[in-house]
């Protein structure tokens, strides 16, 4: 009798599960494929009214065909509507992938896309030999954004994704402080472009602010406290966080996203905050905080990965900048999660005594 004869015939498995989000991922590169196309063909700016493909095609001087399959895409996730052939902006991409929108984060989302792009493109390489982009050791900095015109890309593309809402959403959240009318004196620490210090200064009637940041980012920001004609009420300081004095009488400080190049020694550096402060003054962080072992929330863990695949390691645990703060000497301490466009993030707020 022959082996093909003893075999038990095959069944079908029993499946109780639906593998579609699996397939989702596969596909979901498209979606950024379509996305990063629209915005650097500016397609998104011709489609503030109705239009059709040929005419788009037409103004942007791209094959009308594939330019119709583009749209199509775009209208396939919503960011674009079709009706009776004609395609319009959604209100989305009305507000945020229309150049001349004051909320435009255009740039900064292919920013974001230069940053994740070479991670993706060799993630099986890098992870089977390790990381090969160097860093430095002193401020777990990638080498590759030191070029001035890479400096000044980067800092346009967060001045874009703090005029989107960021920093009208700080605003807010600082205004909430019960010692808000109180303030006289801001520092918006690692502030970049300094657009959420300059939001929480107008939003004050008399408070002054400082951002401070290195030197050739603080350049850069003296250009928008010009542009936002904010000069008579907020100056820029130039120096490194983990190695210059912050000045002092300060009433408030407020760090986002900026404690990254001090993870290292991260009490030195909230003990110096401290010192900074006045009596009574307060210091509010806006980070992430990872749960779940440094794993959730998903949007946050997932950005992190590219420089995790770097060598990088800066996120920041849930409550690991709290604890710091308690050490330094901070009292009343409160915490909440503050929903942004980013996801999620841990605004903690501390005082001194």
């Amino acid at each position: 009798m022959s082996r093909k004869n003893t075999l038990e015939p095959r069944k079908l498995p029993v499946v109780n599960l639906n593998f579609i989000d699996l397939y989702r991922l596969v596909i979901s590169p498209i979606k950024t494929s379509l996305l990063l196309a629209g915005i650097e063909l500016r397609v998104f700016d011709l489609l503030s009214d109705p239009r059709s493909a040929e005419d788009v095609a037409e103004i942007l001087k791209t094959h009308p065909e594939k330019t119709r399959t583009l749209l199509d895409g775009l209208a396939a996730f919503d960011l674009l509507e079709k009706k009776d052939g004609l395609y319009a902006n959604s209100m989305m991409a009305e507000t945020f992938l229309v150049e001349t929108s004051p909320a435009f984060a255009g740039d900064f989302l292919c920013d974001q896309w230069r940053y994740i792009e070479p991670a993706l493109g060799d993630m099986k390489g890098i992870i089977v030999r390790g990381p090969q982009i160097e860093k430095n050791r002193d401020h777990g900095t990638d080498n590759e954004l030191q070029s001035e015109e890479d400096l000044a890309r980067w800092l346009t593309a967060v001045a874009e994704y703090e005029r989107a809402g960021m920093a009208q959403t700080v605003a807010r959240l600082i205004s909430e402080l019960p010692e808000f009318p109180s303030f006289r004196k801001m520092l918006d620490l690692g502030g970049g472009p300094g657009l959420i210090g300059m939001a929480v200064v107008a939003s004050h009637s008399t408070m002054k602010g400082v951002i401070f940041d290195l030197p050739p980012v603080a350049e850069l920001a003296k250009k928008f406290v010009r542009d936002f004609g904010m000069v008579d009420r907020v100056v820029v300081l130039p120096g490194d966080i983990c190695d210059d004095p912050l000045g002092e009488g300060y009433d408030l400080i407020f760090a986002s996203a900026s404690l990254y190049t001090c993870k290292r020694d991260l009490d030195s550096a909230i003990e110096k905050v401290h010192a900074a402060l006045n009596p009574g003054g307060v210091f509010a962080s806006l980070h992430e905080g990872l749960t779940c072992e440094m794993t959730k929330p998903e949007i946050m863990k997932l950005g992190w990965l590219p420089s995790e695949l770097r060598g990088r390691y800066l996120a920041f645990q849930r409550g690991e900048i709290r604890a710091s703060m308690r050490r330094a000497g901070f009292v009343s301490i409160s915490s909440r999660t503050v929903d942004c466009p980013v996801g999620p993030l841990d605004l903690d707020v501390g005082r001194k005594r």
